[in-house]
């Protein structure tokens, strides 16, 4: 069983843990967030729940049963009724749909709970696990990303996706 909950201070212990555990293996497809976010970590932590308390982004943490962070989906640029989705799962929590699910339940999220209306993504040309998500969640490519990978987009509006509705219940964030 697993949980998408908001990100919120008492996070700070299993988003680090989550962070330091999987530093390398996000390295590999991604750029590193380098020493500095890991020596500074508790005030980059309040920094953020400052900055999702002005309505600009949107935290989320997918957790087990124990309460360790196994994933991470973000809503950040929020502005006009869109955002740019990112997020990242463990290496131990891999293979299992944990990506595709929380993606699914964030998107649920972003139209039922913060009224979004689009979303945007972007994925390296060689990620393939990221670009496979995207496209099974509903995300269409549309060309280059400003990092030099693929762009994707997803258009919410009049959007009631029965898979997304599924994984949000399925974790636990709607009725």
């Amino acid at each position: 069983m697993y949980e998408l909950q908001r990100l919120r201070d008492d996070h700070a212990t299993a988003l680090l843990e989550f962070e330091t555990a999987n530093r390398e293996f996000f390295a590999r497809t991604i750029p590193d967030r380098g020493d500095d976010y890991f020596a500074h970590f508790s005030e980059r932590h309040a920094a953020l729940l400052t900055e999702q308390d002005t309505g600009t982004c949107h935290f989320h943490v997918l957790v087990d049963r124990a309460g360790a962070v196994v994933g991470r989906f973000n809503l950040v640029g929020v502005a006009d009724g869109s955002a740019e989705l990112g997020y990242r799962v463990a290496e131990r929590a891999t293979g299992r749909g944990l990506a595709k699910l929380g993606v699914r339940g964030v998107i649920a999220r972003a139209r039922d709970d913060y009224g979004l209306t689009r979303l945007t993504a972007g994925a390296g040309r060689d990620n393939a696990a990221s670009l496979a998500v995207l496209r099974a969640t509903g995300f269409v490519a549309v060309g280059p990303s400003a990092r030099g990978g693929i762009q994707h987009v997803r258009d919410l509006t009049g959007d009631d996706d029965a898979e997304d509705q599924r994984a949000a219940d399925q974790l636990g964030q709607h009725s």
